[in-house]
């Protein structure tokens, strides 16, 4: 078993790059996680790392044995889970990271069926619309969009987003409803500003078959947040290019109307991210199965195509 141990320091070392990293998601020390892949080029008497004090990259020769031992040893621990679960009961406290307003709106409404399924379970969910370092700040997860994937994390995709043209009836009384997308320039636009680099982004729409392109606008008001955007749209204030994941319900509740059918913007996937398949805690697993199998039941991926 101690060999098993060893083997999955290595791994988890390759993955993420340094054994900090890999001690934060095995639960260990750096100095032990080092030890143990000491040991492990003892028994095998190869150097599986080059070390220094600035990186650690796999030699030649922990690259072949990498690729040689990364499967089967997933599948070894897949079976030990599996066995384990039969009797352990998912526990412990699950931190995931999600934007404020996806998050209020789509995932605290699961929360009492998730909590009456698995009790034991404590989430720490994190509101912030930022890409967070899974590993780094020991997220066991993470909803959202355009994550880097780096080497460890898996991403779920929960469905691909597209982000439609919007306006309240109340708005368009009296207006002529816009043919072209360069007819939205006669309209007041409700911008976004993006957070992380603080510029309000242009507005771009295409078609399944018309490229992406460049959308005139005039500049009503500005926002940082797409629930705010969304609330001023159905408020009357202006024209909105909304996510689908806020504009479904109210476009079907007849608060907002769709201007511009098939025209769209490509958000891409909205995924869930975790670190990695291997050593996936039972609370983390059963968190991922639940989000997938809800959001697949709804059929959100329909709900939120605006194609």
């Amino acid at each position: 078993m101690a060999q098993v141990q060893h083997l999955v320091s290595f791994v988890q070392t390759a993955e993420h790059g340094s054994f900090s990293a890999a001690a934060r998601v095995l639960g260990l020390t750096p100095a032990g996680v080092s030890k143990n892949v000491a040991r492990l080029e003892a028994d095998l008497g190869v150097r599986l790392f080059q070390r220094s004090t600035r990186r650690l990259a796999l030699t030649e020769g922990g690259e072949r044995f990498l690729r040689q031992v990364d499967g089967p040893l997933a599948s070894l621990q897949a079976a030990v889970s599996g066995a384990r679960q039969v009797d352990d009961e998912p526990a412990g406290t699950l931190k995931v990271s999600m934007g404020h307003a996806f998050g209020r709106q789509f995932l605290v409404p699961l929360l009492g069926d998730f909590l009456a399924r698995f009790p034991r379970i404590l989430p720490d969910w994190h509101f912030d619309n930022r890409q967070v370092d899974l590993v780094g700040e020991g997220f066991d997860a993470a909803i959202g969009g355009g994550f880097a994937l780096a080497s460890g994390v898996v991403a779920r995709e929960l469905a691909p987003v597209h982000i439609v043209a919007v306006a309240s009836p109340a708005y368009m009384a009296g207006r002529p409803p816009p043919r072209t997308p360069e007819d939205l320039a006669a309209f007041d636009g409700i911008m976004r500003r993006s957070s992380p680099t603080g510029r309000v982004r242009p507005w771009a729409l295409r078609t399944r078959r018309v490229a992406e392109r460049a959308v005139q606008c005039r500049p009503r008001l500005i926002f940082s947040d797409p629930e705010a955007i969304a609330q001023a749209a159905r408020l009357g204030l202006g024209v909105a290019l909304l996510p689908m994941p806020f504009a479904f319900a109210p476009i079907g509740s007849g608060e907002l109307v769709r201007l511009l059918p098939g025209w769209y913007a490509d958000a891409g996937p909205l995924s869930l991210y975790y670190p990695s398949r291997t050593l996936l805690p039972a609370k983390t697993r059963v968190f991922v199965d639940f989000v997938v199998d809800r959001f697949r039941s709804a059929d959100f991926a329909r709900l939120v195509d605006g194609r």
